[in-house]
């Protein structure tokens, strides 16, 4: 048996985890100081701009269209073997759009697309009242991705966990990575707090901490911290109850959770020179400032609560960071994704899966 470490339980790892688990021959642990989703993910809104962005080539646009595929029959897989339901919106992504310039790059974008098999709509601003007529009318229209998708990522991580747990990986949380070190014969050793831990292949899905733990090795990927904001909202009947997309303007997401519950939210703010971040109140504010010139109704709803959390973004080198530490065949890297980890981390597993297998 090859023995396979994973650090980090948030989508990335346990997606990982759970495609790893398919592969005869592997024997894998997945290791983390917290819980499942506790960090990236647990702040994430999970909504997947694939088909909508801008990426039409090379390494980016392949994860994202992978990833999309993947979903597709991900999600009725995970159910099935959870027997859980995991909140998935098919409704799609609308971008909503001020400028003339945008409607019309979008619409070469959907020219693009379906040269690649994929669908867009562009829509004029009678397009958007028609669909959505609970939105501002400030906007000339709108571009509409009916494939692209949102998922909750704190239950499909969780999902994930189960299910690969039932493929007979083992899960060790509390566990907290002191150092890193390679022992005779090439293999990889962990140096933790529950003891030492050896294994033929080590996957560091570990986001922000994946900074210390490859300074360990004199390798560092330098991943630094950019926070996101996000409230929930209560009571709000948005138009027709069977179409509600994430919607998405001015760098603001609304996204319908059901049950009349809307989740708002963006990445909006950077480390100081210290390296310092914290969430700031007036900053969120202009969220919702937002995201009420967005949607008027917005102002009269309730807010249920409001949360941050960090995103974890490369410095010096486009996001996400995927295959093997450089000077280490053994060890793989699987993170700094920033905004994109829960679209990606199926592109991402498949990715991790054929360097292992």
């Amino acid at each position: 048996m090859t023995l396979v470490i994973i650090i980090g339980c948030g989508a990335i790892g346990a997606m990982t985890a759970y495609e790893l688990s398919q592969v005869q021959g592997l024997q894998i642990t997945v290791i983390d100081k917290q819980l499942p989703a506790q960090a990236a993910t647990g702040a994430a809104l999970g909504v997947m701009m694939g088909i909508i962005s801008g990426k039409v080539k090379g390494r980016a646009w392949e994860l994202r269209q992978t990833s999309i595929r993947r979903y597709e029959t991900l999600i009725t897989e995970l159910e099935e073997i959870t027997q859980g339901q995991i909140p998935f919106n098919r409704q799609g992504i609308l971008k909503l759009c001020t400028e003339s310039e945008e409607l019309e790059k979008g619409q070469q974008l959907a020219e693009i697309r379906r040269s690649q098999g994929w669908q867009l709509e562009v829509w004029d601003a009678e397009g958007v009242k028609s669909h959505c007529p609970y939105l501002s009318d400030r906007f000339l229209g709108a571009i509409y991705s009916p494939q692209d998708r949102q998922v909750d990522p704190t239950v499909l991580t969780h999902a994930l966990v189960t299910a690969a747990q039932g493929n007979g990986v083992t899960f060790k949380f509390g566990v907290h990575v002191e150092g890193l070190a390679t022992s005779d014969g090439g293999r990889c050793l962990l140096l933790t707090n529950a003891g030492n831990m050896k294994c033929d292949r080590l996957v560091i899905a570990a986001g922000l901490g994946s900074t210390e733990l490859t300074k360990s090795l004199q390798k560092t990927i330098d991943i630094r911290p950019v926070l996101g904001q996000a409230v929930q909202y209560g009571g709000l009947s948005l138009g027709n109850p069977e179409f509600q997309p994430a919607i998405t303007a001015d760098d603001v997401y609304i996204v319908p959770m059901g049950d009349r519950h809307y989740w708002v939210g963006t990445t909006v703010e950077f480390p100081t020179a210290t390296g310092e971040i914290v969430a700031d109140p007036s900053a969120l504010q202009v969220v919702k400032e937002r995201a009420i010139a967005l949607c008027p109704a917005l102002a009269e709803a309730s807010i249920i609560k409001e949360w941050s959390g960090l995103r974890p973004r490369p410095e010096g080198q486009p996001a996400p960071i995927i295959g093997h530490l450089p000077g280490y065949d053994n060890i793989l890297l699987a993170t700094g994704h920033y905004r994109n980890g829960i679209l990606l981390a199926p592109g991402t597993a498949q990715a991790i899966r054929k360097a292992i297998a």
